[in-house]
């Protein structure tokens, strides 16, 4: 008989490419002026929102089968998440059919504005469209607006927002690589030959650098304010960069995490851009790669389906789910409190594994060891009373 798949774990009928949190929907939507008489309201206002709020537990995923007759849908949809149960909607939230386009990457804005995916020839912004009822649901549906500048283009193989969404990136299969202010669309960097094929882009925490990889070779990294390249980020040995992000630690500043497919993670000072070393996390390719918001976690997905959750303080793997798709793992996603994380594969599949309960409970392991190490001296003297020490003079 075979085993019921787990409640977090659901399979949608289209292979997915990409994965993301969708944003509070609530919060970028225009207020009104007497909101702002009373600051103290507004924040209860908003932190009941957070609270409250099911926009905020929503996966965005994309994909499908491509052209052709193959008859796999392409779309992107809407999965909304239950964290008090762990589990996933049965079916989507949303469902929104791209006809014979593939949706291949895609770059959720940070303010709640919409989403930007790329397709074969072109990118196409889709728009938040929330339904009002007792239990509102989160859909999608196609701006009417044009982004002329990433019309004709081909495919994109990279798309980022920075952290204030004020700026956009997009970074293609012929090697170029296009910064753009947002929403205006003017031009900030527009290189033609940034790599033979960009694959993955990732903007600093401050919004000042962008590293960019290619299918091979050296990452580059981009000064955002003079449109320069910053730095060059040369690969050791056999190694093949794969995914790139920034990531806050303790002391406010930022460091540089580059995956290579053999499994490895590399560390980069971002002030001198070079290397702090490199710690093996997986015996696989990864295919896959996220950092947390609060920095503290990494995750990979690996060519087996592995979800392997690292603690950045130590780079100790600190969870490995087997097996969490039977296919690769394309996406990877932490939501934006860093207690869960989105996975997807190309077998139709997506996940989202709880991180919290290791957070809370990481912390007691000292404490369980030395409760049995006391239940271990009360039983060896309960069995051996002649041992006890004496005390009378």
């Amino acid at each position: 008989m075979a085993m019921e798949p787990p409640s977090n774990y659901q399979k949608y009928g289209v292979p997915f490419y990409v994965a993301a949190w969708a944003p509070d929907v609530r919060k970028s939507q225009p207020r009104d002026q007497d909101d702002d008489d009373d600051d103290q309201s507004k924040s209860q206002t908003e932190t009941e929102s957070a609270q409250s709020h099911p926009n905020q537990n929503h996966v965005v995923l994309a994909g499908g089968g491509g052209e052709g007759r193959s008859g796999v849908p392409n779309a992107i949809l809407v999965a909304q998440f239950d964290p008090a149960s762990v589990s996933l909607s049965h079916q989507p939230v949303a469902k929104l059919d791209t006809g014979s386009d593939l949706p291949y990457r895609m770059a959720v804005h940070p303010g709640g504005d919409g989403l930007i995916c790329s397709f074969p020839n072109s990118c196409r912004w889709f728009e938040w469209d929330e339904e009002s009822s007792e239990d509102p649901k989160l859909g999608l549906k196609q701006s009417d607006r044009v982004l002329d500048q990433l019309v004709d283009v081909g495919q994109q193989l990279a798309l980022a927002f920075n952290k204030e969404g004020s700026v956009l990136a997009a970074g293609g299969e012929d090697g170029k690589l296009r910064v753009f202010k947002w929403p205006s669309m003017e031009i900030i960097l527009n290189e033609a030959q940034a790599h033979t094929t960009v694959k993955q882009l990732d903007f600093s925490p401050d919004g000042k650098f962008l590293v960019s990889l290619g299918s091979s070779g050296p990452g580059r990294v981009w000064d955002i304010t003079s449109s320069t390249v910053a730095a060059s980020l040369p690969p050791e040995k056999d190694e093949v960069f794969c995914a790139c992000r920034f990531s806050l630690i303790s002391d406010g500043n930022y460091i540089l995490y580059i995956a290579d497919k053999s499994g490895s993670i590399v560390t980069w000072n971002t002030t001198t851009w070079k290397r702090i070393g490199s710690k093996t996390i997986a015996r696989d390719i990864i295919c896959a790669f996220d950092v947390s918001a609060d920095g503290k976690l990494l995750a990979c997905g690996t060519t087996q389906g592995d979800l392997v959750i690292v603690n950045s303080t130590r780079m100790r793997i600190q969870k490995v789910v087997k097996k969490a798709h039977l296919g690769f793992v394309t996406a990877l996603s932490f939501s934006r409190d860093s207690r869960a994380l989105a996975s997807a594969s190309l077998d139709s599949s997506a996940r989202v594994s709880t991180l919290e309960d290791e957070k809370k409970t990481g912390g007691l392991n000292i404490w369980i060891v030395l409760f049995i190490i006391l239940v271990a001296i009360a039983a060896y003297f309960l069995n051996n009373p002649e041992k006890l020490p004496s005390f009378n003079s």
